[in-house]
């Protein structure tokens, strides 16, 4: 640059005004009104993943409850916008489901009311129905619901909720009859019946009463999916046939039946150092992220606030915080059982000692007592990778790592007998990791199975394998393994 170009360019600098330089990390906001919402669709096209802000509900309902037109249905929740500082505040339900149904069941002893969050269908489109696993609720699936939408505007997916989990209810009858037994302390030998066998009627009986509540004439054809304990619940209901020839795959979600049994030695420990109340929901939230045990704020912000519950006492305003749990520094060893996160590494977290007052002056806790469902933990996963290998339907399995296969899953996949997805920058919850991830294989697994035959990914230099028959490069068919 010349001697003249630079008195140039210094004089035209001098002009300008100062701005000093941003702090970094500082993030520029847009203005709120210049959020552009999503656009609306038509009334008779379904293809969106997100309603609006979630409308009252009631446990002792047995309807169908849905947000309200007036409420910007499918407006882009707040908070998410690119370049906006984030926020931990909970998301609704009606933000990721188009609507949800409680259903009621009687048994000889008992009341049920089920709950489940549904979007519907197209008319030709398939229906994806996910369980969770334990201590977790229908919420996990919130995000990568939204995500199965986007891609395949014509699916439908149904979210449940376990007994003993979010808001399905369970009240004990005096036997052969609906009267309820008074409130009194359960003896101590009861224990709510979480057995595999149990959950697989539920969640066949739950597909039924929403078959009748639609009214479907038929269920569409369905794609069961299952994270963890939920693994174990759709491999047990496509084994058994209890949804007939309506299943056309079934997805197991980062549950292996080798490494989830060694680990249940440790599951005690692991639930001795979580903790045991929070001052706010937002608190909650926080734990989950911070700790990684969820890795993706979004879904945290919609699947967390339903884990938890207030205790049953509430705070005098004059009184202080609960003592938190946190220490300044956490560690604990996390197993790969239940719904913990698959890990066997030491997790170390540093926390504040102090929490700000909750302004609710109100202690929240975990929803669901996993130390009390212990007794059924060994029978979830007993047997669970020869009865994936050998129900009716594509299958699917989608792992953080591929050190947690077992022997039979190694063979299995090594003659093809499933599709195997691995995710190694998920955690234990990958559906709510990587939520879009997970919603293109499942859509990606549907398109293959719609037919009702296994077609495995193509590998590099072969044709598709397509109902046993492999494509050759010639256009011929041979059988699988010549």
């Amino acid at each position: 640059m010349s001697d003249l170009q630079r008195s140039f360019a210094r004089a035209k600098l001098a002009g300008l005004p100062f701005n000093p330089p941003l702090p970094p990390g500082t993030l520029l906001e847009e203005d709120e009104d210049e959020r552009e919402p999503l656009p609306e669709p038509s009334p008779d096209d379904d293809s969106s993943s997100a309603s609006s802000a979630s409308s009252a509900s009631s446990a002792g309902s047995t309807g169908t409850i849905r947000p309200s037109p007036s409420k910007h249905l499918f407006v882009r929740p707040k908070g998410l916008e690119p370049g906006r500082n984030r926020t931990l505040d909970p998301l609704p339900w009606s933000d990721f489901f188009f609507q949800e149904l409680y259903l009621e069941r009687f048994t000889p002893n008992a009341k049920l009311i089920h709950h489940v969050y549904l979007t519907p269908p197209g008319p030709k489109g398939p229906l994806f129905v996910t369980h969770h696993g334990a201590g977790s609720s229908g919420l996990s699936f919130a995000v990568c619901a939204s995500d199965i939408k986007k891609a395949l505007p014509e699916a439908g997916i149904l979210s449940l909720d376990a007994r003993g989990h979010g808001e399905t209810t369970y009240q004990r009858l005096k036997h052969g009859t609906q009267e309820p037994i008074e409130a009194e302390p359960l003896k101590a030998e009861w224990v709510l019946d979480l057995s595999l066998e149990v959950l697989s009627e539920d969640m066949a009986t739950v597909l039924r009463l929403t078959q009748a509540k639609m009214g479907w004439a038929e269920l569409p054809g369905l794609i069961l999916v299952g994270h963890s304990l939920g693994g174990a619940v759709v491999v047990d209901v496509a084994k058994w046939g209890k949804l007939g020839n309506a299943v056309l795959g079934y997805a197991v979600l980062d549950v292996v039946e080798g490494s989830a049994i060694d680990a249940l030695a440790s599951m005690e420990t692991y639930l001795s150092s979580r903790p045991t109340t929070f001052p706010s929901v937002t608190a909650g939230i926080e734990w989950h992220t911070r700790t990684r045990t969820i890795r993706n704020p979004l879904s945290a912000r919609v699947s967390v606030p339903s884990l938890l519950c207030p205790t049953p006492t509430t705070l005098p305003p004059s009184a202080p915080p609960p003592a938190h749990p946190f220490s300044s520094t956490m560690t604990s060893t996390i197993p790969r059982s239940v719904s913990a996160p698959l890990s066997d590494e030491p997790v170390t977290t540093h926390f504040p000692s102090t929490f700000p007052p909750p302004t609710a002056r109100q202690a929240w806790t975990w929803r669901t007592d996993l130390a009390a469902t212990s007794p059924f933990w060994h029978s979830w996963f007993l047997a669970l990778s020869l009865k994936f290998l050998s129900a009716k339907g594509g299958k699917l399995l989608l792992l953080a790592g591929t050190d947690r296969l077992d022997k039979e899953l190694m063979i299995g996949q090594m003659q093809g007998k499933y599709q195997l997805q691995v995710f190694p920058d998920a955690g234990h919850f990958i559906q709510e990791d990587l939520p879009a991830k997970t919603a293109g294989v499942l859509v990606d697994f549907w398109r293959r199975n719609e037919g009702g035959l296994l077609v495995l990914p193509r590998k590099v230099g072969e044709g598709a394998v397509i109902g046993g028959l492999r494509k050759g490069g010639d256009g011929g068919e041979k059988k699988v393994g010549d």
